[in-house]
């Protein structure tokens, strides 16, 4: 008997059960909803957190800090290992950054501005490792030399959305309070621009920044002396093994971190992998308890229909050919579950997401709120290679539950089969 032949045979046993077929093919459907959907819901939150992950970072920037991010473990870096950081192979700009301590800015109504943090840099270096975000949307970016202007962030020059704290060209007072001085000091600056909403996470977040020239803050500081090193490198794919490189021009390369970006994403998207993995194994549960029901159901199949495998195998049908019958029952309610759970995984993703995109959303009137608040948005990604995955999977969970009954189907002794009732 050919193939088509037994699939046809196999299609109308199946026509003639057809609640027994709709519940056990229901179970399979349930199993594939439920890896495609997480499947599809997992990648979509991986890619989404690596789109912010690339929105927070340059790939092709690296910041280098005396110390570790937690503590730091030695002095700030002199203008020589500035210099060595430079002249690395595949490093195309150096921007030394002097962060002042215990800052504070003031305008002309005596009201304080929300500058968190206050840094003496190199307005042109610094644009050009920062094309994108060091971009004013009121002024322009001053040359080095004006040692009397300010740069502000966005959210620096602003107590809430309609109110300003300070225009361009306004002065604005700078006191900083250095350790071993009685009276902090005090320069009078002029706000030569401010800066468009960054608006993403991470160190390169300008909101709250206020930038000052280098002159001024070596005025200030008296010692020139970097605690960072922004560093521009050729490109995101060498950026690991420049970053090995900067490394070895310090004398102790264990006193220095650098943040990498390239690096932190892969790690990331590991640990996001595994994540997915661990839920698709969560989800392909339902589809083995879809498989016990499969091979309970053939079982009492295989009961109900003694006396008619009897009468096949009386007529000359073979042990293969019985085989073949109930095992392609099993194929047709494994693709038939799979092509019904591939289009309803779709649908129940995009529930999922709309569900989970709520309770991500940013929530107002905290006691303690942060400085920016980022909600997050999931967006399901449809993948041909999960769908086909879990497709093959529920034809071989199918055919493996369904190999005892079909096996105890072709064994049966033809005599014996006749005279069961």
């Amino acid at each position: 008997m050919n193939s088509k032949r037994i699939l046809v045979m196999a299609w109308e046993n199946m026509k003639q059960r057809k609640l027994r077929t709709s519940l056990t093919t229901l179970g399979v459907v349930i199993g594939i909803t439920a890896i495609i959907g997480l499947a599809s819901l997992g990648e979509g939150f991986r890619l989404g957190i690596r789109e912010r992950l690339q929105q927070g970072f340059e790939l092709d920037v690296l910041i280098v800090i005396p110390g570790s991010f937690t503590a730091a473990l030695r002095e700030p870096f002199s203008p020589e290992e500035v210099d060595n950081v430079r002249n690395v192979a595949g490093v195309t700009l150096v921007a030394p950054v002097i962060t002042l301590p215990q800052g504070k800015l003031i305008n002309e109504e005596d009201r304080k501005l929300n500058a968190f943090t206050i840094a003496a840099v190199n307005f042109s270096e610094l644009s050009q490792v920062y094309s994108e975000r060091f971009v004013p949307i009121e002024g322009e970016i001053p040359d080095p030399e004006e040692n009397n202007t300010v740069i502000l962030g966005y959210k620096s020059c602003f107590l809430n959305e309609t109110t300003q704290l300070v225009h361009v060209d306004d002065n604005v007072t700078m006191e900083i309070e250095l350790l071993g001085l009685p009276q902090p000091i005090k320069r009078t600056l002029r706000v030569a621009a401010i800066l468009g909403k960054s608006g993403t996470p991470g160190i390169t977040n300008f909101d709250y920044w206020a930038f000052i020239p280098m002159g001024t803050g070596l005025d200030i500081v008296t010692k020139e002396a970097y605690n960072i090193i922004v560093v521009k490198v050729i490109s995101a794919e060498k950026s690991e093994q420049i970053a090995e490189d900067i490394e070895d021009v310090f004398e102790n390369p264990y006193s220095i971190s650098i943040l990498v970006p390239t690096t932190f994403m892969r790690q990331v998207d590991r640990i996001l992998n595994f994540v997915q993995l661990f839920l698709m194994a969560i989800a392909s549960i339902s589809l083995l308890v879809a498989g016990i029901g499969i091979m309970n159901i053939m079982t009492v199949s295989v009961m109900e229909r003694t006396r008619e495998i009897g009468i096949l195998k009386a007529i000359g049908a073979k042990s293969r050919t019985v085989l073949a019958m109930f095992l392609s029952e099993a194929v047709l309610i494994g693709a038939l579950g799979g092509v019904i759970g591939a289009f309803t995984g779709y649908g129940a993703s995009y529930a999922l997401a709309y569900v989970l995109s709520g309770f991500m959303q940013p929530q107002g009137d905290q006691l303690f709120a942060t400085p920016e608040q980022y909600g997050m948005t999931i967006n399901p990604v449809f993948t041909p290679e999960w769908t086909l995955i879990a497709f093959i999977f529920a034809i071989v969970v199918c055919i493996i539950f369904g190999m005892y009954p079909a096996r105890k189907a072709a064994k049966l002794d033809p005599l014996q089969a006749l005279r069961y009732e």
